[in-house]
């Protein structure tokens, strides 16, 4: 397996190695053994609920006290350096 992967390991990484493949496939074993017929599949073991909050509509900042703020604005937006390469 450590060859089909490329990993260069030692005699003695491999002795070890070998070893913990075999109790992690003994523990599939485990696991494939059980009776799981009327188990609903799961995406996650915990319900889960959004945890973000209610969309409200607040008042934001003035745009002008914004940009007044920004080390560089231009037509009314922030401008910022070029990163890209693009036209």
């Amino acid at each position: 397996m450590a060859r089909l992967a490329r990993l260069a390991l030692t005699p003695e990484e491999v002795e070890r190695l070998t070893g913990e493949l075999g109790v992690i496939l003994d523990h599939a074993g485990d696991v494939s053994a059980l009776e799981l017929g009327d188990v609903e599949p799961t995406a996650h073991p915990l319900p889960l609920v959004n945890v973000l909050r209610a969309d409200e509509v607040r008042p934001t900042l003035d745009r002008d006290e914004v940009l007044a703020a920004a080390p560089d604005a231009e037509d009314g937006r922030f401008r910022v350096p070029r990163i890209l390469d693009a036209p």
